[in-house]
């Protein structure tokens, strides 16, 4: 899969949004926490010549058996590129659902998960156990792609299979704010702590 690596212990995931790209998405990742690794990978679903990571067959409908497949195959890539890090998953829009659907496919691959913008990424898979994985959401109280419910079954599906989850809302759309943008620099600056000395 296309990417950029940037090596270290414990190592960010970053999953870019529709249209972006994994340059544009390392860079991001980066101003977000430094002093760990970073992989950035493009989502190989390309949509009117737009980058994403699964089709859907309308905006907010999903191709689930796409998905499935799509994160089976990243989840392969993940474990082969870091075999051995502790790996955070960050995404964004698509990326986060991207992400949301590793964390239920795939628990074992990530320590913790930071999600912007998320929706419910399946209708109907079995939750994972997840005792104690740390998982943010970022929400928009006036995002006009996910729907306030949505957001909170997500959060409500999380919580129920044991993860600690925070849920952080601001008060515009679908883009986090720079207040939230503190709330995920922090909350990766503990994760950093915590896991570099695990």
């Amino acid at each position: 899969m296309i990417h950029q690596h940037v090596t270290g212990n414990p190592t960010v995931v970053a999953l870019h949004g529709t249209g972006g790209n994994e340059r544009e998405f390392l860079a991001f990742s980066q101003s977000l926490v430094t002093g760990v690794g970073h992989l950035s990978v493009r989502g190989e679903e390309p949509e009117n010549g737009q980058n994403r990571w699964f089709r859907r067959f309308a905006e907010g409908v999903f191709d689930e058996d796409n998905l499935r497949f799509r994160a089976d195959q990243l989840a392969d890539f993940v474990q082969t590129t870091l075999p051995t890090e502790k790996r955070i998953v960050l995404g964004f829009s698509n990326g986060a659902n991207m992400a949301s659907a590793l964390v239920i496919r795939h628990p074992e691959l990530f320590s913790a998960a930071v999600l912007l913008a998320p929706m419910v990424p399946f209708a109907e898979e079995p939750m994972p156990e997840l005792t104690g994985m740390p998982i943010l959401m970022v929400c928009g109280e006036h995002d006009p792609m996910v729907p306030r419910m949505n957001a909170q079954t997500l959060a409500t599906q999380y919580a129920t299979a044991g993860a600690d989850v925070q849920v952080h809302w601001h008060a515009g759309g679908h883009s986090p704010d720079q207040t939230s943008l503190f709330v995920v620099k922090s909350f990766l600056a503990g994760l950093k702590l915590k896991l570099s000395a695990e």
